[in-house]
């Protein structure tokens, strides 16, 4: 899975799910090459941070009040 970061004036809209600073994207993929191609053909360059698998820390959702959200089908992710 790629975790990415969006900016102060960063949104989307993929399969109509909004995508901005209050939420990490989850990119389904097999390693670190795909999910930052994926989010190119997503968000072009309009994101901040892409953290691959475990590099993304649980403590750092205090600064994400929408949590992470799956990019394939909105739902909402628990790295618990």
């Amino acid at each position: 899975m790629t975790y990415i970061t969006f900016g102060e004036d960063h949104a989307h809209v993929v399969n109509n799910i909004t995508f901005d600073k209050n939420c990490v994207a989850a990119i389904p993929s097999n390693n670190r090459t795909e999910g930052r191609h994926k989010a190119f053909d997503l968000f072009n360059i309009k994101w901040c941070f892409e953290y691959f698998d475990r590099e993304f820390k649980r403590e750092d959702l205090k600064y994400f009040p929408r949590g992470i959200i799956n990019v394939e089908n909105g739902d909402n992710i628990d790295l618990s």
